[in-house]
């Protein structure tokens, strides 16, 4: 094999079923029985129970005896708790979130953006506002959606075709054009973050600025989430700008390649 050539990685189909499993059972908010495991999967049911008893065997997936319906196990913990204490980026941000969530009152988020199809919450700081959303370390969303989405439109290495994609399947409970959200993108090319105002969640109001690797390419995100009335288009500038310093820090501690 040439020095250029990209490494050859073959499918191991068992390992690639067992993940598609623990993320379903991520997703739901009830267990789910095995039927209902096998179908979501295209799974045979058989090929489906050995996996989940290999899971269960580790505590990934727990297994009520009476129901029968499975569920995330505890053994899931330690492997999430690692992650994010041995993750630079958690660590750095939670401090400059906290400060933010503190400052503005609003719901401060660090965002991992592995690839086109997902973001991952790894870091927040919540509000003691009374009225606030909830969001957890670990939640999923697509990750085109809101001004994170735009952040990552803006600033994505990937094919616009693939990103075109996507968006097209975004549901957004005021959904902007495509032609509309393209200029939205090529602004915060420009200005460096984004406002969602009221349309990926009707009266709230999304901060976001994106972290950046050394390429100039992005890796991650700060957002901030408060009610549509709470940060007016002043306080959201100025929350904007006050991110982005946090941002420009916590990329420059993180390195060119992180």
């Amino acid at each position: 094999m040439s020095p250029a050539a990209a490494p050859r990685i073959r499918a191991v189909p068992a390992v690639t079923r067992a993940v598609a499993i623990l993320r379903l059972l991520s997703r739901s908010r009830a267990p789910l029985g095995l039927k209902t495991i096998a179908e979501a999967l295209d799974l045979v049911p058989s090929t489906a129970l050995h996996i989940l008893r290999a899971l269960a065997a580790e505590q990934l997936v727990h297994v009520d005896a009476v129901s029968k319906q499975y569920g995330l196990g505890v053994g899931m913990l330690p492997l999430a708790r690692a992650v994010l204490e041995s993750g630079d980026f958690p660590s750095l941000v939670r401090p400059k979130l906290d400060a933010l969530s503190q400052r503005y009152g609003v719901t401060a988020i660090g965002v991992e953006l592995p690839d086109l199809d997902h973001m991952v919450v790894v870091a927040l700081s919540r509000t003691q506002a009374p009225v606030r959303l909830h969001v957890d370390v670990g939640s999923r969303f697509p990750a085109l959606i809101s001004a994170t989405g735009r952040c990552l439109a803006a600033f994505t290495d990937q094919p616009w075709g693939e990103v075109e994609r996507r968006f097209r399947r975004l549901r957004w409970h005021n959904a902007p054009g495509y032609e509309t959200w393209r200029k939205e993108v090529a602004t915060v090319r420009r200005q460096g973050f984004s406002i969602d105002r009221g349309n990926y969640i009707a009266g709230v109001t999304i901060v976001a600025v994106p972290v950046l690797k050394g390429d100039g390419t992005i890796s991650r995100t700060l957002a901030a989430v408060g009610l549509g009335n709470q940060l007016d288009r002043a306080t959201a500038l100025k929350l904007a700008r006050d991110m982005k310093r946090a941002a420009t820090e916590v990329a420059a501690q993180l390195g060119p390649q992180a």
